[in-house]
């Protein structure tokens, strides 16, 4: 297989949703679909009673929830699929945003009952800036929940997208019996399985054909046929174009616990969604068809494995082949690094490759040189653009409760931080933790890391700051003054930028027209330019 096809063969892919859609449900069932794996876990009533394959941090494990992006690859029908598997939970969606950086295309979830809700406002918001094409998959249509075409006149005015069916489901709750498949014409009726894969797919070309009402009963058959009647005179005809330019979304119907629907969304995933896509640069737009590697690092996770203190960095490739062994420039720290053993993913088991093509998603082996958004290169002395950074809204100090442990405190917050779970400040005299993120969900995973992975016994006590502001100025005077009367505010962040901690929006404003020379940063997007 040639360079060109080993790219167009390449899906790289996030799944987005607001939590309990049943979003790892979902991945898991693309698995089993996959061949990934043999049987799945169910997940019910939001406990995990046999652990997904995608939530692999024990905290994960406990609470039922995910709160790491998780990357799968498996091949289906001459397709190499990596899925990005990312925190449905509002506290962990800096991480959802990072990730949206690294896919090309996305399948959003949505629960038939709830609705668009405001987390998937905000995550279709990201899609929609960035044009990224999106797929809906409306989850749980066997329990009784919103009328279908009402929900799809919910999607287009709350995510402002038009939408198309490709699958219609044949009733809900007590009464589903399957999907449509109307791209492709067949009738799919799965029995509720829920660890394999059971088949009845029947090729319905006419559903005028009598056949329907044998196979699904006579008012379930004319029900369908005037529903699909009325897709078909309210949506446009899908168009691929549209949907690869992020403005139609074809909808599919289904219940991935029960295995519904969930083969239909991958075939016609597989069919019409985009091969890798190229990215933006400070000096060009980068297409993934040049000969010469270049990747960006969107995600650093230490402690995958346990066992081994590992700490890992999730690099995008975007153009060219990486190598195992071969040298490449670390564009912000300016030195040639290679890589002994870089590795793909299924879930917490990774293996060792030889070499990896744009679209697809590494982890390298990592001992301090990596942050989020670092850029690796043949030469070229360029960074990549676009990965959000964000302003703390919530803030706590971190106490040290066992002095003969503040080593492996200082080291475990410094890792954990560097992942991008949160951001530390440190204030002086007496070089205090300021930890800040935004959701108090993250401080619980924190402290439940730094005691269980780095054995560090800590507690965080609130504080009551508004707003971090990073500060830059030209003008030193002003600068020393400003240090002078806020000196008991400022601190400086990991990377000894200066920080100052605005207790309310007022004393923020105050100070910005007292100082009218400094910048004050509501972002530390500013840092990717140094």
């Amino acid at each position: 297989m040639n360079f060109n096809e080993s790219i167009e063969k390449r899906r790289t892919f996030g799944i987005i949703s607001h939590p309990d859609a049943g979003k790892t449900t979902l991945t898991e069932k693309l698995l089993l679909f996959g061949g990934a794996i043999q049987s799945a876990g169910a997940v019910k009533n939001n406990k995990i009673k046999k652990t997904a394959t995608s939530d692999f941090m024990e905290i994960e494990k406990q609470r039922g929830i995910s709160v790491a992006t998780s990357v799968m690859a498996f091949g289906y029908k001459n397709k190499q699929i990596n899925i990005l598997d990312t925190p449905g939970h509002k506290d962990f969606a800096e991480d959802t945003f990072r990730t949206l950086t690294a896919v090309d295309s996305v399948i959003l979830v949505i629960d038939v009952a709830s609705g668009v809700e405001s987390q998937t406002e905000k995550l279709m918001e990201v899609c929609r800036m960035r044009k990224t094409p999106v797929i809906i998959f409306i989850n749980k249509m066997d329990r009784d929940g919103k009328e279908s075409f009402d929900l799809l006149d919910e999607l287009e005015h709350s995510l402002t997208i038009k939408v198309r069916p490709l699958t219609w489901p044949i009733g809900m709750g007590d009464r589903f019996q399957g999907v449509y498949n109307i791209y492709q014409k067949g009738l799919n009726l799965f029995s509720a399985n829920k660890t394999k894969i059971a088949e009845d797919v029947y090729a319905v070309e006419d559903i005028n054909d009598k056949e329907l009402d044998e196979i699904i009963g006579e008012e379930p058959a004319e029900e369908l046929r005037e529903e699909l009647e009325m897709v078909e005179g309210v949506y446009d005809a899908f168009d691929r174009e549209a949907y690869l330019a992020g403005e139609v979304a074809p909808v599919f119907f289904g219940s991935a616990v029960n295995n519904f629907g969930v083969k239909e969304l991958l075939d016609t995933f597989c069919e019409i969604s985009p091969s890798p896509r190229g990215r933006i640069t400070d000096l060009r737009p980068i297409d993934p068809y040049e000969s010469k590697f270049s990747g960006f690092v969107f995600k650093i996770h230490a402690n995958l494995d346990p066992k081994h203190r590992d700490r890992i960095a999730f690099l995008r490739v975007v153009s060219g082949t990486f190598e195992r062994n071969k040298f490449y420039q670390h564009i912000r720290l300016n030195k040639k690094m290679k890589f002994p053993n870089p590795t793909s993913f299924m879930a917490q088991d990774k293996s060792v490759i030889e070499q990896a093509y744009p679209g697809d998603v590494i982890g390298l082996y990592d001992t301090g040189n990596f942050k989020i958004g670092d850029t690796l290169t043949e030469g070229e002395k360029m960074m990549f653009k676009g990965i959000p950074s964000f302003s703390p809204e919530i803030f706590q100090e971190l106490e040290n409760l066992d002095p003969m442990k503040s080593k492996q405190l200082d080291k475990g917050v410094r890792q954990l931080i560097d992942e991008g779970v949160a951001q530390l400040f440190i204030q002086q005299p007496g070089n205090r933790k300021i930890v800040g993120t935004v959701g108090q969900l993250q401080f619980e995973v924190i402290n439940y890391r730094l005691i269980n992975e780095y054995g560090a016994k800590c507690r965080f006590v609130p504080r009551n700051y508004f707003k971090a502001c990073w500060i830059t100025t030209d003008n030193e005077a002003q600068l020393e003054t400003f240090k002078k009367a806020k000196h008991n505010l400022l601190a400086t962040d990991k990377d000894d930028n200066l920080v100052f901690l605005a207790e309310t929006t007022f004393l923020l404003t105050m100070a910005e027209q007292d100082y009218p020379d400094i910048t004050f940063h509501k972002t530390s997007e500013f840092m990717l330019d140094k």
